[in-house]
This record gives structure tokens, C-alpha cells and sequence, in this order.
């Protein structure tokens, strides 16, 4: 269906492409003329502008104020329609923060998700529960206050085995008075607020008065307490002169995205939040990071002054507007970190990447790197590859191995083997040219052929086989060999074609595909020459001379490796293997002449 373009206002807005009555993507813009007509210029789009304008038979607008009630109401559209062309990185639950029951004559620390206007009974916010439940038990260790419920603590008679672990000071029964409970309960306010350095002072103080009245059993429990307290604080070092700021960082890897927040309050990490984005379609990383801040404060309470982002947004001004209109409160948005913050801007690229990676399937993988071959060997797409090797022993019992890797990985039920004639045995070219000559018979069916061929060898193996198929019906199949590096040190292979050098990336999905293929035919025709090899060894020319039984049989061939060297070797060599005299070499001798 043609748009028309003409009635598209030049006006910030809200525009809704649709396809068969469906939503499929909503967007915003400064200049609704300009930014809807982008998607149906003739120019080279990416992949999901192509995909939209292939799709799109409808568009609709919505005019709006300026920039910033354009990207409010795209949000508002995105969380209600969820269109498959955007990206929404929301997650329905709120934050937890840590709760203090301060209406209780003896107060517990807890766990709790609001919405509602936060007090001075709540601490946070953390970004997950994970990271509040490590809090409230280091609060447990260092301070002791209680995690029951009231109608628990109501109930005790005796103290629970939080105070047996020293993680709880038992006021359920008396175990500590009002006021000591009370400053507990303070300075483990403070430690999440602050440097906590009256705690620590308090601490000292309570171990210097334990001295002096010779209760050296309580000033070691508090030494420990205090211990314990000064080894967070190292490990929250790091961040101690960062204060308050929220990092968001987003990788790309195939189609996938991985976007990584780390929250830092009063200069303390309060912990961290991954997504993972599956076949990710989007313009560009600004996008996505206004997804990602977006929703990330929907139901925030405790917004930073700054933001830092693991990218220059072009868009940030309005994104800094949003701030001051939805919130109320001025935040910047930066991307350069300071010294200070650094490591944990590095931790947070780390977080975005690793996501990926974590997630990555079998399938992708695989995926990926076939199509990544096609750009290198001049193909459109590559749904099957063969990989061949040869293996014999000293020119002996030699096979070769043809394994097949698809889209979704080896494909084992496709594997070949191929027995090598005696006479060709040792040579690895013709045996090559043997086996080609046999499988390609069966490429006529297009079930069976594939795609590309990857050969374990140089210049030469990869000349015979194209000479192969060069007289064959299948001069269209394209060949490449994999030729070992110096010392056959793994990442120093080259890809070689009939055009000459592929200059693949070692670290490439590509390259790293095609060594594993290379091992896997390896693996395979090693194993099956094994096979081959005992089968040698349980019948042989051995096998007709009277006294040599089977571990005679397996200490000759052990010795000398195969038929053809025994043949060759004189009396006394044959007397070096356990258990044969000088008559027995003799009839050896005479026997295999």
C-alpha cells in the first residue's frame, strides 16, 4: 500500500505504523514528515526499517506539544500495545528497598516492594532482592537486629537460632535492653546512609569499656562485629566517592541485546539488573537507552542527580526534559565517568556484554556463523556445510571422515566414513579424490548436497578437490581448506579458496566454526581408524601362524605398528618383543615371506 506522505504534519509526535489492523511499531519524533518518510525513501535501510516498510500497509500520527510529550506518549502506547518492532525493558514489580519498623518498641529489618512515597523507615532503592537480602543479612552480622515477624517476636520464650549464629540479639527475651537495641538500630540506619563513622567510633568505645571491666569474651564480639563492619567497607571502597548515579550500559552481539544498570547510593553499589533482549530490532543504541532509562524510572522513587551512560546520546536533552517534567527533579545525563566511578562504568559494560554471552544458544551460534561464511566465499546463504579428513597410521588402515554442520550444529545422523584402499593408503590426496569421487555421486539429490566443502589440508588437497568437481555436474560447489599454522598452534590456521587467502577474523564466529568443524572430522576419523586398527589386530596374517596367540599378536603390532614393518624386520628385532625365541622369529620370518 502506497503512504501518503503528504498528509504527515512537520510537527513533534507519535506515529503508528500497522499491518493488517496490527501494531507492529510506534515511534517519536521532533519532525513527523521527515522521520516517517525516512522509512520509504529508496535508500539502503537497516534491517528493521526494511522489515517495517515491507510490512507497513497504515500509518497514523499523533501531534504533540514538543519533544518530551512525544517520547511520554510513545511509552504510554509501547507499555499498552507492545508492537514486535520495539524494544520494551520493563519489569512489572517495583523496587525493594529495606524496611525499618520503627513503630515497634523493638524494631526488625525487613524486605518490602512500594509504590507509595518512601519515609525515613525505608532504605533503597536496590535493584533486586538478591542484593536486599545480602544487605539485611551483613546488617544481621555487624548489628544484630532482629528479621521475625512481630507475631513472632510476641511469642518467644526463648531465644531463636539467629542469636545461637550471633546474627540476632534476642529482645524477644530481654537478651539486650531499650536503649543498646536502640542505637543498633540507629547505627545500622547509618551504615546505609553513610560512612558510618560514629558506628565505628560506638564500636570502640563498647570494646575499651568491655577491657577495662575485664569482659574480654564481649570486647572479641565486638572486635569481631567491628571487623566485620571495616571489611564492607573495603569492599565498598570502590565506589565510596561515586555518591549517588545510575549507569546503564547496552551491548550488541548477532541479534541480540544486553542492557546492564548498576545503582550506586551514598557511594555504596545497592546492586544490579541485567536484560536480555532476543532478536533485538533497532535503529539505534539511542533508542534504546531512552527505552531503558524510561521504564527503569517508571515506578522509581529515588532518582539521581546523574545518569551516566555507556554512550554519547544524542538525544539526551530530552531525556534530561522528561526528567524535569514527569519527576520533577534535574538529572544529567553524562558519558564520560570520572576517575572514581570508573570501575564500576568498566563492570557495568562487562554486566551488558556477559548477558549475551550467558544466553547465547547452540543454535544462534551456529546460525550466525554460517550466514557470517556466506559474505567470505561469495555465497547467499549456506544451510549445510561438509567437513573431510583423512587418517591412517604409518600408510595402514586408512579412512576418512565426512561430517556435516547445519544451522543448528552437527548433524551426526549425516556423518560418512569411507574406507581407503590399501594401495592408496598414506596418500592424502588421492584419497581424497577417492572419497569425493564416491560421495559426490550422491549430490544429485539436494536433500544430501551441500552447501560448501571445508577440507583438512594446503594449496594442494584444495586443488585436487576442486579438480574433482570441476569435472563433475557440480562445478557450482564451492571448496575451502583449512591449513594448519606454525607448530599447529591453535588461531594461526588459514582459510584458503580457489581465489586464494580468506582473511578471516580469528576471533570471528566464522573461524571459530570452521576450527571446530576441522576437529570434528578429525575426531571422527581418528576414532574410526581406531576401530579399523583392532579389528586389524584381531585378525591379521598373524592370525595363520602356529604359537602366536592374541597377546603375542598385540605385543608384535605394539613393537612394530603394523604387518608391513614386521615383515621387514630381521631375527633378532623379533626376539626384542616378550615371549618370542628364536624359533618362534624364525617361523614369523618364514611365514610372512
Amino acid at each position: 500500500m502506497k503512504i501518503d506522505i503528504k498528509k504527515v504534519p512537520n510537527t513533534p509526535g507519535v506515529y503508528k505504523f500497522f499491518n493488517n489492523k496490527e501494531i507492529i511499531y510506534i515511534g517519536k519524533a521532533k519532525d513527523l514528515k521527515k522521520r516517517v518518510s525516512s522509512y520509504f525513501g529508496k535508500s539502503f535501510k537497516d534491517r528493521k526499517t526494511s522489515q517495517i516498510k515491507f510490512l507497513t500497509d497504515k500509518v497514523e500520527t499523533f501531534t504533540t506539544k514538543n519533544e518530551v510529550e512525544a517520547l511520554l506518549l510513545e511509552q504510554s502506547l509501547i507499555k499498552e500495545n507492545k508492537p514486535k518492532f520495539n524494544i520494551l525493558l520493563r519489569d512489572d514489580k517495583t523496587y525493594p528497598y529495606i524496611y525499618f519498623s520503627l513503630d515497634h518498641e523493638y524494631p526488625g529489618v525487613y524486605s518490602k516492594r512500594t509504590k507509595k512515597s518512601v519515609d525515613k523507615k525505608y532504605f533503597g532503592p536496590f535493584v533486586s532482592s538478591e542484593a536486599v537480602k545480602k544487605s539485611i543479612k551483613e546488617i544481621q552480622k555487624i548489628f544484630k537486629v532482629r528479621n521475625c515477624s512481630d507475631s513472632t517476636f510476641a511469642n518467644r520464650t526463648r531465644p531463636c537460632i539467629e542469636f545461637q549464629m550471633k546474627r540476632c540479639s534476642a529482645p524477644c527475651v530481654q537478651k539486650i535492653n531499650k536503649l543498646d537495641y536502640f542505637e543498633d538500630i540507629t547505627s545500622a540506619k547509618s551504615f546505609l546512609t553513610s560512612s558510618d563513622t560514629k558506628t565505628v567510633e560506638r564500636l570502640m568505645g563498647e570494646i575499651n569499656k568491655a577491657i577495662s571491666e575485664l569482659d574480654f569474651e564481649k570486647a572479641a564480639e565486638i572486635r569481631d562485629r567491628l571487623n566485620r563492619l571495616n571489611m564492607l567497607k573495603e569492599e565498598q571502597s570502590v565506589v565510596t566517592l561515586a555518591n549517588d548515579i545510575d549507569i546503564f550500559s547496552v551491548s550488541s552481539e548477532m541479534s541480540y541485546l544486553g542492557v546492564s544498570i548498576i545503582v550506586v547510593r551514598n557511594g555504596k553499589i545497592r546492586g544490579t539488573k541485567t536484560h536480555l533482549i532476543k532478536q533485538a530490532l533497532y535503529s539505534s543504541f539511542d533508542e534504546v537507552y531512552q527505552s531503558a532509562i524510561f521504564n527503569f524510572y517508571e515506578y522509581q522513587l529515588d532518582i539521581p542527580n546523574k545518569v551516566l551512560c555507556a554512550y554519547e546520546l544524542e538525544d539526551k536533552k530530552i531525556l534530561e526534559d522528561m526528567f524535569e517534567s514527569k519527576h520533577q527533579k534535574k538529572v544529567r545525563i553524562i558519558h564520560s565517568p570520572s576517575k572514581s566511578i570508573r570501575p564500576i562504568f568498566n563492570l557495568c559494560k562487562l554486566n551488558a556484554e556477559q548477558v549475551i554471552k550467558n544466553h547465547i544458544s547452540k543454535e544462534d551460534k551456529y546460525t550466525f556463523a554460517l550466514n557470517e561464511i556466506c559474505g567470505y566465499v561469495g555465497l547467499k546463504d549456506i544451510n549445510k556445510i561438509e567437513a573431510y579428513d583423512v587418517s591412517h597410521i604409518s600408510g595402514e588402515n586408512g579412512v576418512a571422515s565426512s561430517v556435516v554442520f547445519t544451522k543448528t550444529g552437527p548433524e551426526k545422523k549425516s556423518y560418512r566414513l569411507f574406507n581407503i584402499p590399501n594401495h592408496l593408503s598414506g596418500n592424502d590426496v588421492g584419497s581424497l579424490e577417492h572419497v569425493l569421487e564416491r560421495r559426490i555421486k550422491y549430490f544429485d539429490d539436494p536433500k544430501i548436497k551441500p552447501d560448501l566443502l571445508l577440507i583438512d589440508g594446503g594449496k594442494t588437497q584444495l586443488k585436487f578437490v576442486n579438480s574433482v568437481l570441476d569435472k563433475s555436474e557440480h562445478k557450482d560447489l564451492k571448496a575451502i581448506s583449512i591449513v594448519k599454522g606454525s607448530n599447529r598452534i591453535r588461531a594461526t590456521e588459514t582459510i584458503i579458496s580457489r581465489d586464494g587467502i580468506l582473511e578471516l577474523d580469528k576471533n570471528s564466529k566464522a573461524f571459530l566454526i570452521l576450527q571446530e568443524m576441522r576437529d570434528e572430522s578429525h575426531r571422527f576419523a581418528i576414532q574410526a581408524q581406531r576401530k579399523k586398527k583392532r579389528k586389524t589386530i584381531s585378525k591379521s596374517e598373524l592370525d595363520s601362524i602356529k604359537g602366536i596367540g592374541a597377546i603375542l599378536k598385540r605385543r608384535l603390532l605394539k613393537k612394530f605398528k603394523s604387518i608391513k614393518k614386521i615383515k621387514t624386520a630381521n631375527l633378532s628385532d623379533l626376539m626384542t618383543v616378550e615371549g618370542i625365541n628364536e624359533k618362534i622369529a624364525k617361523l614369523i620370518i618364514a611365514e610372512l615371506k
